[in-house]
């Protein structure tokens, strides 16, 4: 009886947040508070600052050549530990927070999630993987449903622009029209790193009717405003150590509502790059064998 009570308990709270995210504009009116705000300049600014933060620090690993994962930084036994997960085929995750002096960056009126993973591909050469990544215009087919249409605007080198529709349901469903500039760089013969950086996000509305429309960047529901992706592999150990790193900015939790919301908006950037690295990890298989 314990158990069906708490499984109520969670419904009825899953509940509440799928209306909350469906109806969160009526419910702040209804606390008195203003409407939902735009991107605001300070917020945008906060979230640069951030990257920049983390780019510094990117650049620095990059310099040292050695350790690139994230989990070479963990201590003997534990960093031992999640290299025989990764071996048997699990995803390791960990939540990061750049810090400016020790101490964190205030983001007024948005949120910022940062995540990195890490899977193996066993058996799989550098340039199986490239080939998954710099294929765009058939993301659609590797990450569905997550990435619903994708295409190649223009491609110099190792310097794309790339258009993504992502789409995602949880309880409600969020669509949204992505361009991306993204970098490739080859560090050596058997190791490589990319860096992308969404230039313009616009929310759909009634995606897929015929009175589809895309709201204006920044003046929509805040389900994303930035997102800045980070991408290593290294070949070794008889296959590829593939690394994921994103940061991305959303809207803040209106007041009084976090304890019910907050799980439930931070648990999906998690959710997402997992889903990501493990639909990588099909792709690239799925290519090597040449379905």
């Amino acid at each position: 009886m314990k158990a069906i009570d708490n499984i109520a308990r969670r419904v009825f709270v899953f509940l509440l947040a799928a209306l909350a995210l469906h109806q969160m504009s009526v419910l702040v009116a209804q606390a008195g508070e203003p409407a939902l705000p735009k991107l605001k300049t300070e917020t945008q600014e906060a979230f640069e600052r951030y990257v920049k933060l983390a780019e510094a620090r990117k650049e620095g690993e990059l310099k040292r050549g050695t350790g690139l994962l994230w989990v070479d930084g963990l201590p003997g036994e534990q960093r031992a530990e999640a290299y025989a997960a990764l071996k048997r085929g699990e995803v390791k995750m960990q939540k990061l927070e750049i810090l400016d002096g020790g101490k964190p960056i205030a983001c007024p009126g948005g949120m910022i999630h940062h995540w990195t993973g890490v899977v193996f591909l066993p058996a799989a050469k550098l340039e199986d993987v490239l080939g998954v990544l710099e294929d765009y215009d058939r993301h659609s087919l590797y990450y569905a449903p997550d990435v619903e249409r994708s295409r190649i605007e223009t491609r110099e080198g190792d310097h794309f622009r790339v258009f993504l529709r992502f789409r995602r349901h949880k309880v409600i469903t969020v669509v949204l029209d992505t361009e991306h500039e993204v970098h490739y760089f080859h560090d050596a013969p058997r190791k490589a790193h990319s860096r992308s950086s969404a230039v313009r996000i616009a929310e759909v509305e009634n995606a897929g009717k015929s009175d589809e429309r895309e709201k204006t960047p920044g003046d929509d529901d805040g389900f994303m405003w930035r997102m800045e992706t980070w991408w290593r592999m290294e070949e070794r150990d008889g296959g590829v150590y593939v690394q994921s790193e994103v940061a991305s900015l959303t809207r803040d939790i209106p007041t009084g509502l976090g304890w019910m919301i907050r799980p439930f908006v931070t648990g999906i950037p998690k959710e997402s790059l997992t889903f990501t690295l493990e639909a990588t990890r099909k792709a690239v298989e799925a290519h090597r064998q040449g379905h």
